[in-house]
């Protein structure tokens, strides 16, 4: 069994625990995302998807918001435990993938 076999395998197997829906950059997403240290805080962060770099399991976006007046660009693992759920608010027309 080579590698990428697993790879999808865990993929599949992460999409039928919770819902991702399609992620693109220009997308504005609400996340909520159970913080590492307190396991019972989870803290909601909305912002617009600049970037997403898909590697199978190890698929990760990256998402810009703002925070205290100031931007802020965070990347997240698509498929992190950490991650709650994903809810895309609007959708954006862009003309580039990578929105640095």
């Amino acid at each position: 069994m080579t590698f990428q076999v697993l790879d999808k395998e865990a993929v599949e197997e992460v999409r039928n625990q919770r819902e991702i829906p399609d992620i693109r950059p220009g997308y504005i997403i609400q996340l909520k995302v159970e913080v590492p240290d307190n396991r019972r805080c989870v803290s909601i962060l909305k912002g617009i998807v600049i970037a997403r770099r898909n590697a199978g399991l190890n698929t990760t976006l990256r998402l810009r918001r703002l925070v205290a007046g100031v931007g802020v660009e965070s990347l997240f693992p698509l498929y992190s435990p950490n991650i709650k759920e994903i809810k895309v608010l609007d959708k954006k027309k862009v003309r580039r993938a990578k929105l640095y």
